[in-house]
């Protein structure tokens, strides 16, 4: 159940020790993140295509007993997906595509909903496994969802009011300054 969360969290920290340590493309928690989501979507990419023979990962088939009966296709929204996962990984590496990356990751989860409350209710089992509970699943997918838009610049980095800084102007006779201009904000 913790397997895919760690495949997570275990590469952003250690990505973001190697920040401290002095790795500057590592500087900053939102990229050592992006560095984490795209370890963690390049393995769950891979299972869409592992043959059944693997058993160290779900495989292709347990994904495709994953997709609901209403969806057209099962086994080539399994690669589709796969393909889209693998991309998103490689493009959240990348300054100039981590944007859309993200976006592209964060649409992906929301879409592959269905699937994981299918395989719960259903209790589809993935690589011989039950399938991670709904009260996990849901949890731990807000998450990536999260990190992905977060690793994308959709989300907003909160700052406390200590680190907000006015522009310094220079005011002479009937200028105003931005805190005036603001409402003395």
């Amino acid at each position: 159940m913790f397997g895919t969360l760690m495949m997570f969290v275990v590469p952003t920290l250690a990505l973001r020790l190697l920040g401290l340590a002095g790795v500057r493309r590592f500087a900053t928690w939102r990229i050592s993140a992006a560095h984490g989501l795209a370890f963690l979507f390049t393995m769950t990419g891979l299972a869409h295509f592992v043959p059944d023979s693997v058993t160290v990962m779900p495989s292709h088939s347990d994904l495709v007993a994953m997709v609901p009966g209403i969806v057209p296709f099962p086994e080539f929204a399994v690669y589709a997906t796969g393909v889209l996962e693998l991309a998103g990984a490689a493009g959240l590496l990348f300054a100039g595509t981590r944007r859309w990356a993200g976006l592209v990751l964060a649409a992906l989860l929301v879409v592959m909903v269905p699937a994981n409350i299918y395989a719960a209710v259903e209790d589809i089992p993935l690589n011989g496994e039950a399938p991670t509970p709904l009260w996990f699943r849901i949890p731990e997918q807000i998450v990536y969802f999260a990190v992905a838009l977060w690793a994308a610049q959709a989300l907003p980095v909160i700052r406390d009011s200590r680190s907000r800084r006015e522009p310094a102007t220079v005011a002479g006779p009937g200028a105003t300054t931005p805190a005036a201009q603001s409402g003395g904000r």
